[in-house]
């Protein structure tokens, strides 16, 4: 085995770890440490000896270094004898009316608590269980890798200074934590759809586990509408995978999808969410599911109702303002009205710089542009877009389509 090994184990399996050794420590930067240094053993023995269940090798080796490092606590001797214990304290924990079933979504809980700024609580739940980068998280939000990295550090500490308990938080606690648990899988999901970086277009492991999360918090909160407009959300843009990518892996534009590849025992799932989510009215969640909705019903691009997205874009511009949300509308406006309708809003942003240093501003200005006739133009766009891209995949397709116009 070798180095991709390891980090596609740990992919799958450290939230899983870090979950569990928080709840038998106790202790949220501990458990990280413990599992860190796991995984950094296992860069070193696996490609001599390959262990025959690499997960359960990595929960073993990170539950040593947790009782190794309790042991050099000599004040948490009680924590170490409920390491010590094994099944027994595990039964114990199992039998706790309060804790989550699923250890992830409790570590994001946790990770969620308003001990912490909005900021921190993403970028500590981001790191921690969804195991995305700092430098992942740093595109995401558009921000420095160092400010990211100090956010995590801050809020380790914070967690721990404050005695947080791994235990599903009262009733109306977690509604006040709901928030930042739906943004955190929403920015999970979003990082599996359409990597920021790397030579894949999609993620389907990050994808699929930020499904499995929010079904299980659909089912913990069920009176929650916005849990079920996320779960809408993610069904029906996952539905979409199977055709958004070619053989070799090379994107496929929505135009030149074959929508029979799409997964519609997904859509059928997408739209009972959003159905549950419609009732009490939708949030901004609820309204991306809607959109979302449009384009799984249609049978082609063309005949998408672009006149219903722009409407609803218009409506989550008023409840989730963003810049990202206003170069959305300006595409569906330029399918419904024209590109050159469409091209004004996006100079508008770029006008007040919105989106400095991001792909995606580029990107829609150059396939405006073509629209329009104005290939010179949107040649410059559309390379400019693929230098400042980090998917290789998504830039191969700006710049086949910037040679294509030269």
């Amino acid at each position: 085995m070798d180095t991709a090994d390891v980090e596609a184990v740990w992919r799958i399996e450290s939230a899983r770890i870090v979950a569990a050794l928080t709840r038998f420590t106790g202790d949220f930067g501990l458990a990280e440490d413990a599992a860190q240094e796991a995984v950094a053993e296992a860069l070193v023995s696996w490609p001599v000896t390959a262990p025959a269940n690499p997960a359960g090798w990595l929960r073993a080796t990170a539950r040593r270094r947790a009782i190794d490092a309790i042991r050099r606590r000599t004040a948490l001797q009680d924590r170490y004898a409920l390491l010590a214990a094994g099944p027994e304290a595990e039964a114990r924990a199992e039998a706790d009316p309060d804790r989550i079933d699923d250890d992830v979504l409790a570590l994001m809980f946790i990770s969620c608590h308003p001990v912490l700024s909005p900021e921190v609580r993403v970028a500590l739940t981001l790191r921690v269980v969804a195991g995305l980068s700092s430098e992942e998280i740093a595109r995401a939000f558009l921000v420095p890798v160092p400010t990211v990295q100090a956010r995590i550090t801050r809020g380790k500490k914070t967690i721990a200074a404050a005695g947080v308990p791994f235990e599903l938080p009262a009733a109306g606690e977690r509604r006040e934590r709901l928030g930042g648990v739906l943004s955190v899988l929403y920015v999970i999901f979003t990082e599996g759809s359409t990597a920021t970086s790397g030579d894949r277009l999609l993620r389907p492991d990050v994808a699929y586990e930020a499904i499995r999360l929010a079904r299980t918090l659909a089912a913990l909160q069920p009176d929650e509408p916005e849990v079920h407009g996320l779960l809408a959300l993610c069904e029906l843009t996952a539905a979409r995978f199977p055709a958004r990518t070619g053989p070799d892996g090379a994107p496929v534009l929505l135009e030149d999808q074959d929508r029979r590849r799409w997964d519609f025992s997904a859509i059928h799932r997408g739209l009972a969410a959003l159905a549950k989510a419609s009732p009490r009215g939708l949030g901004p969640y609820g309204l991306q599911a809607a959109i979302a909705a449009v384009h799984a019903s249609a049978p082609s691009v063309e005949a998408t109702a672009w006149d219903r997205i722009v409407v609803l874009y218009e409506a989550l511009g008023r409840v989730a303002p963003s810049p990202v949300v206003e170069l959305n509308r300006a595409v569906a406006v330029a399918m419904a009205s024209g590109p050159e309708h469409g091209l004004a809003i996006v100079d508008e942003l770029i006008a007040a710089d919105r989106l400095p240093g991001s792909h995606l501003v580029p990107t829609v200005r150059g396939e405006l542009l073509t629209r329009l006739g104005r290939h010179p133009e949107a040649r410059t766009e559309l390379e400019l877009a693929a230098r400042l891209c980090t998917n290789e995949r998504e830039r191969s397709v700006l710049l086949r389509k910037a040679d294509a116009l030269s």
